[in-house]
């Protein structure tokens, strides 16, 4: 039979509510008395049950973790920094799978139900309205990776999408590219909106420069491949900003498969600096995100709202920068 919190007591010769005290973070016991009860615990082979602590302190340790794009490679990275942060800290994720989905509603319902101390809504594509509805619910919330707004209704950390839009034209422009295209992401996606929206003001700013545009349907290396087969039966641009890296590789593959060469034929840029941008088969010329530091800074201000959940929104936006390799033409000079 298992160990219990009464077999503890009567070994280290304390009450029962002492045993209890004596694993509550911030309860009142002594020193001598937590020695005492923890040397017997170890003795003993007991572990306390952190469900049964959570009935007496009114906190589970849960944070719900909740993203919407689970087919593209760059999560299994946010997913493993976001599990191992939280942890370290003593609090436990759990998992909501939102593909598919856009009504929060079930979300929110699901998270209650088992009582989550806190929410981090990790995705670039949801609107502002879906960590919103966290918040209308009495759940402290952070929307990482979510779309910046200079009065935020919840926490926000992440990028500035438009900028990084400017970038990437930017960095097209003074390689000497004069025909480019934005392919993005799902045209719904903030994401996707904000990034094509400075793209097009920059461009602006180069009358000479033909700019196409489209979407694909997803975030994924399909939904890339797909979106510029289509593109290289037309009129097709001299270089692309694809808004996601998994989107570029999926491009990539279609102008190999078609017989042409990057970036002889078609330039490329994508956006994250994932993994396996860096791979010597892709070498992708990309806009680095610093992922681990706004998971980090999202950890900490989920954690810090777990002591004070009516802290006022802020967002908090971290640079990006081109990352050179070799899928655009040298910098023309």
């Amino acid at each position: 039979m298992s160990v219990t919190l009464k077999d503890v007591a009567a070994r280290a010769g304390v009450s029962r509510s002492a045993v209890s005290r004596a694993y509550t973070e911030g309860a009142s016991v002594s020193e001598k008395t937590r020695s005492k009860v923890l040397k017997a615990a170890d003795e003993l082979g007991y572990h306390p049950n952190a469900l049964a602590s959570s009935l007496t302190t009114g906190r589970t340790k849960l944070i719900g973790l909740v993203s919407d794009n689970f087919r593209n490679p760059i999560f299994l990275e946010v997913f493993d920094l976001f599990t191992k942060g939280l942890q370290e800290r003593g609090l436990r994720p759990l998992l909501v799978n939102l593909s598919g989905e856009t009504n929060p509603d079930k979300s929110v319902r699901m998270l209650r139900e088992y009582s989550v101390d806190g929410v981090i809504v990790a995705s670039s594509t949801l609107p502002a309205s879906f960590a919103k509805a966290f918040r209308d619910a009495g759940l402290p919330v952070v929307h990482s990776f979510g779309r910046f707004a200079s009065a935020p209704d919840v926490h926000v950390v992440g990028i500035d999408n438009v900028e990084c839009g400017r970038m990437a034209a930017r960095t097209l422009v003074a390689r000497g590219y004069r025909r480019v295209g934005f392919l993005g992401g799902p045209e719904a996606a903030t994401s996707t909106q904000d990034r094509f929206g400075g793209f097009l003001e920059e461009m602006a700013r180069n009358p000479a420069v033909t700019v196409t545009h489209s979407f694909a349907t997803a975030y994924s290396f399909d939904a890339g491949r797909d979106e510029m087969t289509r593109l290289l039966g037309t009129q097709h641009a001299e270089a692309y900003f694809c808004g996601d890296d998994v989107l570029s590789i999926g491009a990539l593959s279609a102008v190999r498969g078609a017989g042409l060469s990057v970036p002889g034929d078609i330039g490329l840029i994508g956006l994250n600096d994932m993994e396996m941008a860096r791979w010597e088969t892709i070498d992708l010329t990309t806009i680095h995100q610093p992922i681990r530091q706004i998971i980090a800074a999202s950890i900490e201000m989920v954690t810090a709202m777990l002591a004070d959940p009516n802290r006022y929104p802020e967002a908090r936006l971290f640079a990006c920068h081109v990352v050179e390799r070799g899928t655009l033409l040298a910098i023309d000079t």
